[in-house]
Formats: C-alpha cells, structure tokens, sequence
C-alpha cells in the first residue's frame, strides 16, 4: 500500500503527568497512546488525544512514591493509514523524546487499540522495557489474510495484552493469535481476558487499572507482582493468554505485591 501524504508536523509528548517537578526524581515513564480510526491524516482530536488522561493520572497516583512520570502522545495524524503507520513511529519517536528528557530510565509503552498496536510495534527501541497492550487493533491473521504484524521487537520486553470477550471493534481472538506468537519468542507475555466487556473495558475498567498499575510498576521497578499476573505470567498457553480477570481485582489489598518475579 503506497505511503499517504503527511502534513509538515511533528507528533508531540502532552504535559507530564506524575513526579517530575515534584521532589522524587523521575525513575520512570510510561508512553501513553491512544486508539484512532485506521485512517485520516487529519490531527488528532483533542477528545481522543484526552480519552487515555484517566488512566494517565491512575498510573502516576501508583507510582508517585516509585518516580514514575507519564507522558500521552499527541499524533501527527489521526489515523493509522496503512504500511504508513504513523501512529508506530510518533510512538518510536516519543520513547527517544522521554529518554532524552529524563536520561537513561525503564520506558513502558502502553496503548488502547490502534495506539496498543502502535506500542507493540515500537516496542524495539532502546529503553522499551516493558508494553501493555490494551484492546489492541491486530490485523486478521490467515491464509488469506495480509502478513501479520511482526514480533521479533518484542524480544527481551515483558509483555501484557488485556481485551474484552465482547469486542466488537478489535476481535480478540486476532489478540490471542499474536500472543501465540508472541509467546514463541518471548516468554515474558501473557493476555488476560475481561468477559463480557467491550472495547473501552468500561465495565470492569477498576480491575483492568488496577492490573495495568501492578503489571507497569512491577515491570518497571522490580517490586513484583501480584499472584494472578504471576500466574498467567508464568503459565504455558493456552492457559496464561486467556487469563480470565476476575471481578474485584486489586480491590482486597491495593498496591498489594507477592515479591520479586522469579526469573530463569
């Protein structure tokens, strides 16, 4: 597919959300990127652009006393538009953009649909420790299907993919796939599954906040994890990719950590 033309703008980081002009130091950043429709190089809207600040402000409550800053990404362009895909590399760019502001610290990038597609794929360069995959918009993989997204650039990252059962705009069976695949190459990933919910994980959207702020903090600083991501970490497919989240989690005991994962 040929390249669509791209206005002469930049993508941009929007305001830091967390420790930086605080005492604690910045130890940490999470690169947020929103969902979009797969074209348009029109800008972005400010609505959707806005559309990830609760979760923003969730994970920097988390990791206020960790140093964890995050910054949303402000695309050039709305859409993804095809081999293009401008939403990957405004993501790439803004890793480089975080570290160069704040030195050499773990990045996360994390994203909603279109933007967790853009996360998976930038997920390569230096200083991507870790990507949380919401929603994700995949491509159909099949025998009649385009060549699927690659995984290779995942190597070395932990990965977590969170869908709805009841998606009706990203299929989360195209998830589970890439996780599969994923999983292969990688065996830091794992998928959990919110049943009965759809795109937005707005009706468990708690639980999916609270599993993001325990798989972000105890990826990015070490502290572990909690028993359920421990688990689904730890376990072979299909079991850890179809990860079921249950009603409550994170409720019992917040913040709550089962000590350092174990590794090897």
């Amino acid at each position: 597919m040929a390249q669509q033309a791209v206005p002469a703008r930049g993508a941009r980081l929007g305001r830091a959300v967390g420790a930086t002009g605080r005492r604690t130091a910045v130890s940490g950043a999470v690169v947020l990127l929103a969902d979009g429709p797969p074209a348009g190089t029109e800008r972005q809207s400010p609505l959707t652009a806005a559309a990830v600040l609760p979760l923003a402000r969730h994970l920097a409550r988390a990791g206020h006393d960790d140093g964890l800053v995050v910054h949303s990404v402000r695309y050039r362009c709305r859409g993804w538009n095809g081999s293009a895909a401008h939403p990957a590399e405004d993501a790439a760019w803004a890793v480089d953009e975080v570290v160069r502001r704040y030195g050499d610290i773990p990045v996360c990038l994390a994203g909603t649909g279109m933007g967790a597609r853009a996360a998976l794929l930038a997920a390569g360069r230096p200083g991507v420790g870790c990507v949380l995959a919401l929603a994700p918009w995949l491509p159909a993989e099949g025998k009649d299907a385009p060549d699927p997204d690659p995984v290779k650039q995942l190597a070395g990252r932990r990965v977590l993919l969170v869908h709805g059962t009841n998606d009706e705009r990203t299929d989360p069976e195209q998830s589970y796939r890439y996780a599969q695949r994923v999983k292969k190459a990688n065996r830091d990933v794992c998928r959990f599954e919110v049943h009965s919910d759809g795109h937005r994980l707005q009706q468990h959207r708690a639980e999916v906040r609270a599993l993001a702020a325990d798989f972000v903090l105890g990826s990015l600083f070490e502290r572990g994890f909690s028993r359920p991501l421990e688990d689904a970490l730890a376990a072979p497919p299909p079991l850890g990719l179809r990860m079921p989240l249950a009603a409550g989690f994170g409720a019992a005991v917040p913040g709550a950590r089962t000590g350092r994962l174990r590794r090897g």
